[in-house]
């Protein structure tokens, strides 16, 4: 088995590309995946009550997950808002958008906890910093849960 069999395919890949790189380049497709974090959309870029705060990250991010449906198949939408000079954060930020947005539900909440592990930035990030990325991940599948009814 290996460290990304039980990750959802796009997730694996991702998995897979900072692995395959030396420290100094994991940080800097890190700084890519933080440029590559969709906008916030219109209906929430007006009500920012409406997203929920990450504490355990060292910079301001909030995020909001949508849930088409209930139950394991419903469709899972993410949507983050993290500043422009927060690229560590948005770059966890982008990478869970990019593993995780369109999948469902059951495929969300199946992500192992500690994922983050797996990506190979304990050389280069601080333990905190990856503990927000913990915490991103707890959140949204805490929202899934509730909005999914699982």
């Amino acid at each position: 088995m290996t460290e990304t069999t039980a990750l959802p395919t796009a997730f694996a890949a991702i998995v897979e590309d900072f692995t395959a790189l030396g420290p100094n380049d994991r940080l800097q497709l890190l700084l890519e995946f933080s440029q590559g974090l969709p906008a916030l959309p219109e209906r929430y870029a007006d009500h920012p009550e409406l997203l929920e705060p990450v504490p355990e990250c060292q910079s301001p991010i909030f995020l909001l997950t949508e849930v088409d449906g209930t139950g394991d198949d419903a469709a899972v939408h993410l949507h983050f808002s993290a500043p422009a000079e927060s690229p560590t954060t948005r770059g966890f930020a982008g990478i869970l958008h990019e593993g995780l947005d369109g999948l469902t539900a059951r495929a969300v909440l199946d992500v192992p906890a500690d994922v983050y592990n797996r990506l190979g930035l304990a050389e280069v990030v601080s333990p905190l910093r990856l503990r927000g990325m913990a915490g991103m991940l707890g959140r949204i599948k805490r929202q899934v849960r509730e909005k999914a009814g699982l």
